[in-house]
């Protein structure tokens, strides 16, 4: 499929088969989900862990929990807590919403930004938490799905036509209907937010144009392979913390 096909389709459908950036992303949410329940199940926990899992399970499965960052030296958290969920139905929505959007966004800019605006958005949206509410637990890969929201909104302004300023306004309706959402469940919205501004930063930044993309393919090539180490260590700290601190 060529960039000029991919800029006029508005949406773009795959199944989960293959090996695309966002169907990794949605398998490795769901292997951690699935490890995690296991766990639980040999815990004692029952049916809970699959809806509602134990706030020390999650903290044990790599959750944000700034004291554990702090005094534990745990800051592989500020990765792997975006590849942990509170349930089921938590998992099932985000991973909904990533399959919905972000084969196009991956399609429009490349794997290698797709992941460095993920990861480094789901960074910022944990470090909002950090300034306010440090001493909540926190899973969940939201505020990075807000940063991809929040890049596309500024990056299909920047890009104009019908086209763009029809993805513009639709997904700009998914963001309010998602922190409208938010306020009223009580998430975690200081992510959403501290998500959204940093793919919107992003979205000013990135050229709009095949060729002056092209110029900025070794940084983004460079940092898109940093952060999967960074992410797979990151996800391996988790078990190997596990082991240590809860098992033997």
């Amino acid at each position: 499929m060529n960039a000029h096909y991919q800029r006029h389709k508005f949406f773009i459908t795959r199944s989960l088969r293959g090996h695309s950036l966002v169907q990794i992303l949605i398998y490795t949410n769901l292997v951690m989900f699935t490890l995690m329940v296991l766990h639980g199940t040999v815990l004692g926990h029952g049916m809970q862990v699959i809806l509602s899992p134990d706030i020390r399970l999650l903290r044990a499965w790599g959750a944000q929990y700034w004291p554990f960052v702090f005094q534990l030296g745990d800051i592989w958290r500020c990765i792997s807590y975006a590849y942990m969920h509170g349930g089921i139905i938590h998992l099932g929505f985000n991973m909904v919403v990533l399959y919905q959007i972000g084969p196009l966004i991956e399609a429009e800019v490349g794997w290698q930004r797709f992941f460095v605006i993920y990861t480094v958005t789901g960074i910022v949206a944990t470090l909002a938490g950090l300034l306010l509410h440090p001493q909540v637990t926190v899973v969940g890969a939201s505020g990075a799905l807000f940063g991809i929201f929040g890049f596309a909104v500024s990056y299909y302004h920047r890009i104009g036509g019908s086209l763009g300023i029809q993805r513009r306004n639709f997904l700009f309706q998914w963001v309010v209907i998602a922190l409208v959402f938010g306020f009223v469940v009580g998430a975690d919205n200081a992510a959403h937010v501290g998500g959204l501004l940093g793919g919107a930063a992003f979205g000013w930044l990135i050229p709009t144009t095949i060729r002056a993309q092209r110029k900025t393919d070794s940084i983004f090539n460079f940092l898109a392979w940093l952060f999967v180490v960074l992410t797979a260590l990151s996800l391996l700290l988790v078990l190997v913390t596990l082991v240590l601190r809860y098992v033997l």
